[in-house]
C-alpha cells in the first residue's frame, strides 16, 4: 500500500506546482507574479531595444553583447512558453490559442535556425513586440489601468506603436540589403511605416523588391482596420461613462456603475443606497 500512496501524494504536489506556476504566470497582485511578468516584459523590451540597436554601425564587441543578450532572451522564452505549456489545464487550447501561436512565431525560426538561412530568423525579431499582447489581455492590469476607457487607449496607443514597429523592422530586413540607401537604419524604416500608416505617403521612400510593397499594403489595411475599430470602441466607452455615476462596491470597490444599478456588475454586492440631496 505503500507505493500506491507514495504515488497519489507526488501525483498531487504536481498537480499543486503545476496550478502555482501557472497562478503565477497570470498574477499581478502578488508581488510574485507580479515580479515574473514585469521581468518578462522587461526582456520583451530589451530585446527590441536590442534589435533596433543592431541596425546601427556599432563596435563589434557591442555587437557580440547583443549576440548574447539575444540568445539569453530567446532561452528565457522559451522558458516560459515550456512552463505556460506544463502548467495549462488543456495544452492543446493552449497551443491553438492565439496568445501562444504568438509566442511560438516568435521562437520557432530559432528551432529551425539549422535549416533556414539566418536572415529568415533575424526578419522575425521585430515581431516580439506582439508578445505585449499577452500582458495588455490580463483582466486585472499589470500596469494598473483601471478604468475600462483606459484600458482601450492603451490598446489604441500599444496597436499603432506594434503596426509601425513590426512593420519597420519587417521592411527593414527586406529592404535593407537591396535597398541600403532608403533603409539605412530602422529609424528610416520608422519614417517609411509612419508617412505610409497615416496615408501621407511623400514618396522620398519606397520599397524595390515584392515582398517589401506585399508588405506596405499589409501594413495599410492593418491600420485601417485595427485603429478605427478600436477608437470606436473608446468612443462608445465615453458615451457609456456619462450615463454612470461613482459609487464604490464596499466589497470589491469597483467604483463606476449604472444610475439605476442595484448591485455590483462585477461581484453582484448590494450598492449602498444613493441619497438625494
Amino acid at each position: 500500500m505503500t507505493k500506491p500512496l507514495n504515488i497519489t501524494q507526488n501525483h498531487q504536489q504536481g498537480d499543486a506546482l503545476r496550478h502555482r506556476v501557472a497562478f503565477y504566470l497570470e498574477d499581478v497582485e502578488t508581488p510574485v507574479g507580479r515580479v515574473l511578468n514585469l521581468t518578462i516584459v522587461g526582456f520583451i523590451v530589451l530585446s527590441m531595444l536590442s534589435f533596433v540597436v543592431e541596425t546601427y554601425p556599432i563596435n563589434p564587441l557591442v555587437r557580440q553583447i547583443l549576440d548574447w543578450l539575444d540568445n539569453f532572451t530567446f532561452l528565457v522564452f522559451t522558458t516560459e512558453y515550456c512552463l505556460r505549456l506544463w502548467s495549462a489545464k488543456n495544452r492543446l487550447k493552449f497551443l491553438l490559442n492565439p496568445l501562444s501561436l504568438v509566442d511560438l512565431l516568435v521562437l520557432l525560426p530559432y528551432f529551425l535556425g539549422n535549416l533556414v538561412d539566418v536572415r529568415f530568423i533575424r526578419i522575425f525579431r521585430s515581431l516580439r513586440i506582439l508578445r505585449l499582447i499577452r500582458f495588455l489581455e490580463i483582466n486585472n492590469s499589470l500596469f494598473k489601468v483601471s478604468r475600462e476607457d483606459g484600458r482601450i487607449f492603451v490598446r489604441i496607443v500599444f496597436t499603432i506603436v506594434a503596426i509601425i514597429f513590426t512593420y519597420a523592422g519587417l521592411i527593414y530586413q527586406v529592404e535593407h540589403p537591396i535597398n541600403p540607401e532608403h533603409f539605412a537604419t530602422f529609424l528610416d524604416s520608422v519614417y517609411f511605416a509612419i508617412v505610409t500608416t497615416t496615408t501621407v505617403g511623400f514618396g522620398d521612400v519606397t520599397p524595390s523588391s515584392q515582398l517589401g510593397r506585399l508588405l506596405t499594403v499589409l501594413m495599410i489595411f492593418t491600420g485601417v482596420i485595427l485603429i478605427p475599430w478600436q477608437v470606436g470602441e473608446l468612443i462608445k466607452q465615453l458615451v457609456k461613462s456619462t450615463s454612470q455615476i461613482s459609487t464604490p462596491c464596499p466589497q470589491c470597490g469597483l467604483a463606476s456603475h449604472d444610475q439605476d444599478a442595484q448591485f455590483c456588475k462585477r461581484c453582484g454586492t448590494r450598492l449602498p443606497t444613493q441619497q438625494s440631496s
